[in-house]
């Protein structure tokens, strides 16, 4: 499991009974979680802390109930700096567990000791593209929800990196793959992290069980003759590490990055390696590992 352990201003401070009871930065919250099927550690004293607390509605959807909870607010990430915004429907424009890939993506970047194009799409509000810029790399951040792009040029702001090589982009997935494939551009690394459904900014339908491996092809077929990652993030249920991995062995085996296991064919990109786990955070207490989703990531070289 790749954990993400290094936060200062983020915390699950208890997991129990379908939900969370999380620090960011000063701030507290209470949300469901409904992978959380053991009693809370804390006990309900410490629960009703909350600042702010999620209460799903029978209808679908739900509510935040605030007990001081600021409207919004910023957290860090070692140089990074994020906007926190509860939204209607229980996220606060940061998933924690990613900044374990935030790590592996930065150190790669910097180790190449060379121009990085990095492609980061289903990029919501820019953590990743932060991390990325911050290491240095280029980057172009492609997300069909024209408000989170906004929130991430926001945080890249905050963070000091408004002035980075980086485009922004407003776009269907998909579908500005399939563009840059016509155009000839091609990326050294390539980060994805695609919702179960979806819609583009023009109504496209984005359904994981039907697009995911068009998708990983064409990507695959995206990357640059010298590539140094591909990652793919998923938090669809069911999807689990050895299936990323046979998804994107296969992606790549039809695009000529790896060899087939007929042996007819040799891996055009050197030595590669695949590796498929779950990503984790620290519960305080009772200091247990709580499991957020699944990563693959190729490393290249």
């Amino acid at each position: 499991m790749w954990i993400s352990d290094q936060w200062k201003d983020y915390e699950i401070m208890d997991a129990g009974d379908g939900a969370r009871l999380e620090r960011w930065g000063t701030v507290i919250l209470s949300r469901p979680d409904p992978q959380v099927l053991w009693p809370k550690t804390l006990s309900e004293k410490e629960w009703e802390k909350a600042d702010g607390v999620y209460v799903r509605s029978s209808k679908g959807g739900g509510e935040w109930t605030r007990h001081g909870m600021p409207d919004a607010w910023q957290i860090s990430y070692g140089a990074l700096f994020f906007h926190i915004r509860p939204f209607s429907f229980k996220h606060t424009g940061i998933f924690p567990e990613q900044a374990a890939n935030w790590d592996a993506m930065s150190s790669i970047i910097k180790e190449a000791n060379r121009p990085v194009k990095v492609l980061n799409l289903f990029a919501y509000t820019g953590g990743a593209t932060c991390a990325l810029l911050h290491a240095g790399a280029h980057v172009t951040h492609v997300d069909a929800s024209k408000g989170m792009v906004q929130v991430a040029k926001e945080n890249a702001a905050l963070s000091g990196l408004a002035e980075r090589p980086v485009r922004w982009l407003v776009d269907d997935c998909a579908r500005f793959v399939a563009r840059e494939l016509r155009r000839g551009n091609r990326y050294d690394a390539i980060l994805l992290d695609p919702p179960s459904y979806g819609r583009g900014p023009n109504g496209e339908v984005w359904k994981i069980e039907d697009a995911i491996y068009p998708l990983l092809a064409d990507c695959a077929r995206l990357l640059s003759d010298t590539p140094l990652f591909f990652f793919l993030n998923m938090y669809t249920t069911g999807l689990q590490p050895g299936t990323l991995s046979f998804l994107v062995q296969r992606a790549f085996m039809e695009a000529g990055l790896l060899p087939d296991p007929s042996g007819k064919q040799e891996s055009v990109s050197g030595k590669v390696r695949i590796l498929s786990e779950e990503l984790g955070l620290p519960v305080t207490s009772p200091g247990l590992i709580l499991p957020c989703g699944a990563c693959c990531r190729v490393i290249f070289g």
